[in-house]
């Protein structure tokens, strides 16, 4: 069984929690709980007119890769609710690939 993953382009995440929202609610978890988690990086001032400012969408514990919406050929909630599309849930070997070709990503394996 392949080892599955997922793919964060953070250069284009708006910091907006939609992912964030959709795990809660998916999973009922209670508030202050989820499957991913947004954090901001920044802001501060690097050079003139150049800032530090990011966001970087990154799974938790409680991340159990949706099996009950895969199950029924869905995605999952997090990559389905990305308002940016920067989520992308795959094979890590797939995924890595695409890592090597663009900056500013993370590839996180999930256990399964």
């Amino acid at each position: 069984m392949a080892a599955y993953g997922l793919l964060i382009d953070y250069e284009w995440c708006t910091g907006c929690h939609s992912c964030e929202f959709a795990c809660q609610m998916e999973h009922g978890f209670p508030v202050g709980q989820t499957g991913i988690l947004v954090s901001e990086v920044g802001p501060w001032k690097i050079a003139e007119d150049v800032w530090q400012l990011a966001y970087v969408p990154a799974p938790t514990d409680q991340c159990d890769q949706c099996v009950a919406r895969q199950g029924l050929g869905k995605a999952p909630t997090c990559v389905q609710h990305c308002q940016a599309k920067c989520l992308e849930y795959g094979p890590v070997d797939e995924l890595a690939a695409k890592f090597a070709l663009k900056p500013k990503q993370a590839l996180f394996a999930l256990g399964g």
